[in-house]
């Protein structure tokens, strides 16, 4: 199984919102113009890394740094010996949970803490609805009308690409009283806790608990075989905003799976050549 930035449908995703993806060896390298200035190529868990390929393609779109996140600890000492320095911070989380969905409904429901299995007992009667394309705008004011105006929540463009896209491998979940949704993907029998939200309301009323069961269940019947739920709290790039979710989010039980973080090599700068390029014209 490959990481859903891997998969066929995330390359058309992101090709649809303005990104050029170029595949080289099976991998998905997303690469994303600076007008005037060139590129950059961002590369996020590849099965291998064929990096002269790799550093071919930047030279082709003149990009100014190559960001790779790998897999594993092995891909990532080849990075290092290879002069690509680690960020400070990753950008895909560098912690997450894999709940085993080969397991039976009463499999996970014994591996939940006390409190999961309650909540799910409790949130019974929690009415859900399964937006559709034309209900993604009600969608997206929900998610506003949820969140603090620092909170990012997506364009209706963005959400209707991604729901085009994944199409029936895309779940999406709302509260009937619209206090809590959440956007679950599919990709390669990987199921993916992609994005959420609630306010005070979806968090009394326990909601997350209901719509992360019914999120297992429609992933279960798509055939996928693990649930990710897309980062937990870290303490190597300790992020304290993670820790209530992530106490969360461990209560449904799962094996933690830990990242490298990611990797950039700088290239020579193609601004400061045509700016050197300039000075010396006018002097």
């Amino acid at each position: 199984m490959i990481d859903i930035r891997q998969t066929s449908q995330y390359g058309k995703y992101l090709r649809k919102k303005g990104w050029n993806v170029v595949q080289i060896n099976h991998v998905n390298c997303f690469v994303k113009k600076i007008p005037l200035f060139g590129s950059i190529i961002k590369i996020q868990r590849p099965e291998i890394i064929p990096l002269k390929k790799i550093e071919a393609l930047a030279s082709k779109y003149r990009a100014l740094q190559i960001i790779i996140e790998p897999k594993n600890k092995l891909d990532a000492k080849y990075l290092k010996n290879n002069k690509y320095r680690k960020t400070k911070g990753p950008f895909l989380p560098s912690k997450t949970l894999h709940l085993d969905l080969t397991k039976t409904t009463d499999e996970l429901k014994r591996g939940m803490k006390k409190d999961a299995r309650r909540a799910i007992l409790k949130t019974d009667q929690v009415s859900l609805s399964e937006p559709q394309l034309k209900d993604l705008k009600g969608f997206r004011t929900a998610w506003k009308n949820t969140v603090n105006t620092k909170r990012y929540v997506p364009s209706l463009s963005s959400l209707t690409i991604l729901k085009k896209t994944f199409n029936k491998n895309a779940f999406f979940f709302l509260t009937k009283n619209n206090s809590a949704g959440a956007i679950f993907l599919v990709g390669d029998k990987i199921s993916y806790y992609w994005q959420a939200f609630s306010n005070s309301e979806g968090r009394k009323s326990l909601a997350q608990y209901k719509i992360i069961w019914e999120g297992i269940l429609k992933s279960k019947a798509a055939g996928a075989k693990i649930l990710d739920f897309e980062g937990i709290y870290d303490d190597r790039f300790p992020n304290k905003s993670w820790q209530g979710f992530t106490h969360f989010k461990k209560s449904f039980g799962g094996q933690e799976i830990e990242y490298p973080g990611a990797f950039v090599k700088i290239l020579p700068s193609i601004v400061f050549e045509k700016w050197k390029r300039q000075m010396l014209c006018e002097n």
